[in-house]
């Protein structure tokens, strides 16, 4: 989450953010990730009647289809989390910053990693290739003009929420979201610890001053990152107590 919202700013500043998207928008980015994007948002809402539905089903969708995914990073994750204990005791064992030490504790990390076959990195590979993705959804709701002059329950879609109910829902969820990602992990590291309470008053911050379209996508995605996580820690418990009876 972190990272995306670094790329998010950074990409922000790199394209024609406050320009519409169209057929004759030009640039890779534009061409083949924004507007298809937001031309399956406008043909989605026409279909069912409505942007702030569209938006709904195209995050869902979206989601779906990069579920393979994240249940490779969910999976990851707890891994690596399963290993932390360990982890934490090579690091007392191996205190001294020399050079010698510091390559016996890289060196008895890696052998750790091989006897529980982990890979450190593997949760980076799927986080690249959805971030263009989830970027892009973001800016095809920010640059469909289309969208920002439809409404949705209580609030323009173009618009701030007036009574701030949305982002609020949004911060909450992200911190739900994070809670369960890190299960674990916080406590073991500050820095960690710290981003579980800022991201939620970021994405808060954000959304008081966004179209609520971007709020909603938040909201969505979000509310399906907890329901996917919680599914697949379920399943990975389950995996895991049939593989320690046998």
């Amino acid at each position: 989450m972190i990272l995306l919202m670094v790329t998010s700013v950074l990409l922000a500043g790199c394209t024609e953010f406050d320009q519409e998207i169209t057929a004759e928008s030009e640039g890779f980015w534009n061409e083949f990730i924004v507007y298809p994007l937001s031309f399956f948002i406008i043909k989605t809402a026409e279909f069912v009647g409505g942007y702030g539905w569209a938006i709904i089903i195209v995050t869902v969708i979206i989601r779906l289809v990069i579920l393979p995914l994240m249940v490779k990073q969910t999976k990851n994750s707890r891994a690596m989390q399963k290993l932390q204990p360990e982890m934490q005791k090579l690091k007392e064992k191996y205190k001294s910053k020399d050079a010698v030490t510091q390559q016996k504790l890289q060196q008895e990390t890696m052998q750790l990693f091989q006897q529980y076959n982990v890979n450190p990195l593997a949760g980076c590979f799927p986080l690249l290739i959805q971030m263009p993705i989830i970027f892009g959804i973001y800016q095809a709701i920010m640059r469909t003009d289309a969208i920002k002059q439809d409404t949705f329950l209580w609030f323009d879609l173009g618009s701030p929420d007036p009574i701030f109910l949305l982002p609020l829902i949004a911060g909450v969820t992200t911190f739900l979201q994070q809670k369960i990602m890190m299960a674990g992990m916080a406590g073991q590291n500050p820095q960690m610890a710290m981003m579980l309470w800022l991201m939620p008053v970021m994405i808060v911050v954000f959304a008081i001053n966004l179209p609520a379209a971007l709020s909603l996508y938040w909201v969505v995605g979000n509310v399906f990152m907890i329901v996917q996580t919680l599914v697949i820690n379920k399943i990975s418990d389950r995996e895991q107590a049939a593989s320690v009876s046998k």
